[in-house]
């Protein structure tokens, strides 16, 4: 009877190496929790040929947009754990979410396995070309003047754009209005139609803007300026030591996805955002590919949770 049973067991492991070594046995969905035309969707989507290639199966980009990105992360959260169903989440649904609201279907800590990190840049506070603002102070100058007035959208409720409009608001001491958008390409149409009047954006949806004079940039989100804007001054050197709100961008899987798949899909993502090639198209829209191990992934993401967590707190931002 143990001489059976071992033999089973060694078949069954023998049947669940051979079923993650045929992995990927379909095409491979990455789901965005946006619409098209933002930050997410245009990282994926340079990213989802040489992907398809280096696994050996088609790549497919999936829109779940709506809540901040929070309905894409609990469809990929409750997935099937087999490498299949990817995320390309943000720091709003991963870090933020569990923060506001009550009731979130998922766990991001609990529910979703790291895979790699993809990119960590800075957002673009820009206004409309009518707007009487050319520096960050004379923004601010003009949100004190005319408190609950001036407008801002953003990606979406928790959001980095979100929390770098709440971040500025707190330490500026101005009452500007948010509205969250299904990602960053409405939010662009909408500072476009004159719904708003000015968004926190990823350089992706704002630089072709930018660039045709149909918005002004005013500040960088970062530590730093950022490498495609290097004449818009960051936030912080602006008159606000200190202010820091970055956007991000990282793969998961669900949780139980085995081991093995979970390294595959590292190893593989990695070597995309590495290549010369992807590098200098996600560089051409102002973001920098920042590929990490899972464990600094991890690692990266409870930080953020706690940080965020604390500012959530101190801005008293509410479930809507």
């Amino acid at each position: 009877m143990k001489r059976i049973s071992s033999a089973l067991l060694a078949l069954s492991c023998a049947g669940g190496a051979l079923a993650q070594s045929a992995f990927p046995s379909r095409p491979v969905t990455i789901v965005v929790g946006f619409a098209p035309g933002g930050g997410t969707d245009t990282v994926a989507r340079i990213m989802q040929k040489s992907l398809g290639d280096s696994l050996g199966q088609q790549v497919l980009v999936e829109n779940k947009a709506g809540a901040g990105g929070n309905i894409a992360t609990d469809f990929v959260a409750k997935a099937a754990p087999d490498g299949q169903t990817i995320l390309l989440g943000t720091v709003g649904s991963l870090t933020v979410a569990p923060h506001i609201i009550s009731t979130l279907p998922y766990d991001p800590l609990r529910d979703l396995a790291p895979i790699t990190m993809a990119a960590v840049f800075a957002n673009v506070l820009v206004v409309q070309p009518s707007v009487p603002a050319s520096s960050l102070a004379e923004f601010v100058k003009l949100a004190r003047e005319k408190p609950g007035t001036v407008t801002y959208g953003s990606s979406g409720i928790g959001g980095a754009g979100h929390l770098a409009g709440e971040l500025l608001g707190m330490m500026a001491k101005i009452d500007i209005v948010h509205v969250p958008y299904k990602g960053g390409g409405p939010a662009m149409q909408g500072i476009l139609g004159g719904q708003v009047t000015s968004v926190f954006a990823t350089p992706i949806s704002a630089w072709p803007h930018i660039k045709a004079g149909k918005v002004r940039a005013i500040a960088t989100t970062g530590s730093r300026r950022a490498e495609l804007l290097p004449e818009v001054p960051t936030v912080a050197e602006s008159g606000y030591p200190g202010y820091e709100a970055v956007n991000w961008y990282a793969y998961m899987a669900p949780a139980r996805t085995p081991k093995p798949i979970v390294e595959r899909l590292h190893r593989e993502l990695v070597k995309v955002l590495d290549a010369p090639d992807i590098r200098e198209l996600l560089n051409k829209q102002g973001i920098e590919p920042s590929p990490s191990s899972t464990e600094e992934l991890a690692r990266y993401i409870a930080r953020e949770y706690e940080t965020w967590g604390k500012v959530v707190k101190l801005a008293g931002i509410k479930e809507q």
